[in-house]
């Protein structure tokens, strides 16, 4: 499934970041906090490294599931411009060459090369992936890899996903799934629900009512009903991560 105008909407949320900007690799990556032991890759949405609500979201991280964050710069500079998404002008987006600059194929093996690196450094790696980067940790998590490349992996409302991936997946996966969702489809929801059983691994599937596509990074914490998924999404991946990586 490709990406929607859904993709790109959004709140962006109250709050200022607190950790610092570094590298991993070659890659600008924003990162929260200093566990020498554990850390957690975050793919970003199509809204990229800078977007505060997943800096916010790698601080929630960094404190509540003990683990160095690293928030790279997947795009390589590539930044939609928040007028886009604030100010609705989803007319100005092209989608068709964004995704021939950044799609599965081109940003597969800088994605896998950030993983194998945490690898190196850390005891346990975990992966989350929101709308973009949904597909990318189902890669990261599947069953070529030997050893694996990360220990656990949680996505949100995933994009661009494929029945092969959830298929191939071979670490535990984590899925959070909004009520309204054309990327992440009810095929593919029912796909994932009916394959998940079968691959002999542990996994979790939270479904969120009356909420839409992006919720859980670019919801609008202003509505008590998306707020309160919002929370409860965030609660649901540090408790996944809590789990794997201690």
């Amino acid at each position: 499934m490709t990406m929607q105008s859904c993709c790109i909407t959004g709140f962006e949320w109250s709050g200022t970041p607190t950790g610092k900007v570094g590298k991993l690799g070659k890659l600008d990556t924003y990162i929260a906090g200093d566990n020498p032991d554990a850390a957690i890759l975050i793919v970003h949405d199509a809204l990229g490294w800078t977007f505060p609500n997943g800096r916010l979201l790698a601080d929630h991280f960094a404190k509540e599931a003990n683990a160095t964050v690293y928030f790279p710069d997947f795009f390589f500079g590539e930044v939609i411009e928040p007028s886009i998404i604030i100010e609705g002008k989803l007319d100005t987006f092209d989608f068709k060459g964004f995704l021939e600059r950044q799609g599965r194929d081109v940003r597969e093996p800088e994605i896998f090369a950030a993983a194998k690196e945490l690898r190196q450094k850390y005891k346990k790696v975990g992966a989350v992936g929101y709308c973009y980067g949904g597909w990318a940790v189902f890669r990261l998590g599947a069953k070529e890899h030997s050893p694996p490349l990360v220990d656990c992996i949680s996505t949100g409302h995933p994009s661009l996903l494929t029945t092969k991936d959830i298929d191939e997946v071979a670490v535990p996966v984590q899925v959070l799934s909004p009520e309204f969702d054309p990327i992440y489809t009810p095929e593919l929801k029912a796909h994932t629900l009916a394959t998940l059983p079968t691959l002999g691994i542990e996994f979790d599937y939270h479904y969120y009512p009356g909420v839409e596509h992006g919720a859980f990074v670019r919801g609008d914490d202003r509505k008590p009903g998306e707020r309160k998924a919002m929370a409860n999404a965030k609660n649901s991946v540090v408790s996944w991560f809590n789990l794997f990586l201690h």
